[in-house]
C-alpha cells in the first residue's frame, strides 16, 4: 500500500464511523478506498478495478461514468442549482419528473411526493397512510403489517417496521406494538417437507388472514412489502401471492404500500416489481434507480383516490404539513430526468428480462454444484443460497461466515458481490457488456472454487 493509501485509510479509521459496519473490526481491516469509476468497474487507491455485480448498494444501474448524467447535473447547476417545494414553489425540472414519473407507475391518476432517500420514502409513506385514514374519518386504523426479514430502512420507523433483527439491536428502538409482523415469503427457507409452491402460498395467505381477524381490520392502516425481499435475502414470493394478497387487503380497507426502492425502473423486467408479481399498490416508494445512484433523491406515488383524500385533510387542516427541505431538488431532478430517458431509449425493463434470462441460464449452470442450494432471478436481481447440503436443505452453522468468506474471495478475484449471510446478491448494472457479464460469471466460480477449499482448510 503506498503511503497516500496508508494515509487516507488512516483518517477514514479515525474520522469515519462506517453505515451498516463493525467499528471495532474496521479499525485493523481498514477500507477498501474506492477512488474512480468507469462502466461497469469500479478502481481503488491502488489502481486495481472491481467488476461491480451490485450495482453499488443496488442503484447504479447505468454505470459509474454516465455523461448524460453528469452532464445534466452540470447543467442545472449552473441555472438553477438548489430550490425547495415549500408554500407552493416548485421548478421546471420537478414538474417534468413529475409527469414522467406518474406517467410509468402501475397506480391510476397517481401524483408524486419527493424526498431524499428509500428510508424517508417509507417514512413518508406510512405517515400518509395514517392521514389518509384519519382523512376518512378512521383514526384508530394506525398499525402497520409488515414481515419477516424485509428491510425499510434506517430511520426510527423504517428499522421498527423492518424485519431484520440487526437494524434494531442496541438502539433501544420505541415499542413496536403497531406493527404486526406476518412470514416472510421463501419457498427454499420455509416450505414443510413436501410442500408445493402453491400450498406454501395459502399458508402465507392464510397467515395475513388469520392476524387481521385477530387485530381487527378496523385497527390495521397498511401493510408494507418489498416485491423482492433484497437485504433479507433476494426472497421472491410464491406465484400469485401479491395478486391474492392485494385483493385480501383491499376487501378490507387496508393499504398495499409496495417497497420498490430496490425493483423500481426497471430491475425485474416491467417497470415496477410491482407489475411483475401482480400486486395492485395503493402507494409506491421509490429511490435508488431514480438517479441511478448519481445523486441522493426518492419518492412516494400515491393513487388518486388516495392523494383525493390527503388533499381534502390538507384543505381542512391548512397545511400537508409534512416535507423535506431538498424535496423536488432541482438538480437532483435534472439527474433523474436524464436517467429515465435514457431508460426509456434503452427500453430498461425489455433489456433486463432478457438479460435476465442470460444470468438464469449462467446461474442454473453454476448451480449444478451441490454448495449452491438455489439460485433466485427475478429480471436482472438473484440471490445465489449457499448450502452445506443442498438434498436436505442442510445450512452452514452461522459461525463459520461462509456467505462472508465468499464475497472476501470474490473481492479479490476483483468482483463485488454481498452477502445476506449465506446468501450472495448480484444485481449488475443494465449497462454490462456481454463480455464483462461472462467475467462476472468467471470470477463467481472462482470464489466459489475458492470458498470451497477454505471450507475444505478449515474442517
Amino acid at each position: 500500500m503506498t503511503n497516500y493509501a496508508t494515509h487516507l485509510n488512516a483518517l477514514d479509521a479515525r474520522y469515519h464511523l462506517h453505515s451498516q459496519t463493525n467499528a471495532v473490526a474496521h479499525q485493523s481491516r481498514g477500507a477498501l478506498m474506492l477512488t474512480g469509476g468507469r462502466g461497469v468497474f469500479v478502481s481503488d487507491i491502488q489502481g486495481r478495478d472491481y467488476l461491480e455485480s451490485m450495482s453499488g448498494l443496488w442503484y447504479a444501474n447505468l454505470g459509474f461514468s454516465n455523461q448524460r448524467l453528469t452532464e445534466a447535473a452540470h447543467a442545472q447547476l449552473q441555472k438553477l442549482p438548489a430550490y425547495h417545494t415549500f408554500n407552493h414553489r416548485s421548478n421546471d425540472v420537478c414538474a417534468q419528473l413529475s409527469e414522467q414519473l406518474a406517467q410509468i407507475v402501475p397506480l391510476d391518476d397517481a401524483r408524486i411526493f419527493y424526498v431524499n432517500s428509500g428510508s424517508e420514502a417509507i417514512d413518508s409513506m406510512v405517515k400518509m397512510a395514517w392521514y389518509y385514514h384519519m382523512a376518512k374519518g378512521q383514526p384508530n386504523r394506525r398499525k402497520i403489517i409488515s414481515r419477516e426479514g424485509a428491510f425499510h430502512g434506517s430511520t426510527i420507523f423504517g428499522a421498527v417496521v423492518g424485519g431484520l433483527s440487526h437494524m434494531k439491536d442496541g438502539f433501544n428502538l420505541p415499542a413496536t406494538d403497531g406493527v404486526v409482523r406476518v412470514s416472510r415469503p421463501s419457498h427454499f427457507r420455509e416450505a414443510e417437507k413436501g410442500e408445493t409452491e402453491a400450498a406454501y402460498c395459502d399458508r402465507l395467505i392464510a397467515e395475513i388472514e388469520d392476524v387481521i381477524a385477530a387485530h381487527g381490520a378496523e385497527s390495521i392502516a397498511a401493510m408494507i412489502a418489498e416485491p423482492i425481499i433484497g437485504a433479507g435475502g433476494v426472497l421472491t414470493p410464491p406465484k400469485g401471492y401479491f395478486s391474492r394478497l392485494s385483493a385480501l387487503l383491499q376487501s378490507h380497507g387496508i393499504l398495499l404500500l409496495m417497497d420498490e426502492v430496490i425493483c423500481g425502473f426497471g430491475r425485474t423486467g416491467n417497470w415496477f416489481g410491482s407489475q411483475t408479481f401482480g400486486a395492485q399498490p395503493d402507494m409506491i416508494a421509490m429511490a435508488k434507480g431514480l438517479t441511478a445512484g448519481y445523486i441522493p433523491m426518492g419518492a412516494v406515488a400515491l393513487s388518486g383516490a388516495v392523494y383525493d383524500a390527503i388533499a381534502a385533510q390538507s384543505d381542512q387542516l391548512g397545511v400537508f404539513g409534512h416535507g423535506f427541505t431538498y424535496s423536488g431538488h432541482p438538480t437532483a431532478s435534472a439527474v433523474a430526468l436524464a436517467a429515465l430517458e435514457q431508460y426509456h431509449e434503452m427500453k430498461a425493463p425489455a433489456l433486463t428480462a432478457r438479460r435476465g434470462q442470460d444470468l438464469t441460464r449462467a446461474l442454473e449452470a453454476l448451480a449444478t454444484d451441490d454448495m449452491i442450494g438455489e439460485v433466485r432471478v427475478e429480471g436482472f436481481i438473484a440471490g445465489i443460497e449457499l448450502v452445506a447440503d443442498k438434498a436436505s436443505r442442510t445450512f452452514f452453522a452461522p459461525e463459520l461466515a461462509v456467505g462472508r468468506r465468499f464475497e472476501n474471495n470474490a473481492l479479490r478475484e476483483g468482483l463485488i458481490v454481498r452477502n445476506m449471510g449465506d446468501t450472495i446478491a448480484i444485481c449488475p448494472p443494465y449497462i454490462i457488456s456481454d463480455d464483462e457479464f461472462d467475467l462476472m460469471i468467471t470470477r463467481l466460480r472462482a470464489a466459489l472454487m475458492t470458498t470451497r477449499a477454505d471450507l475444505h482448510t478449515a474442517a
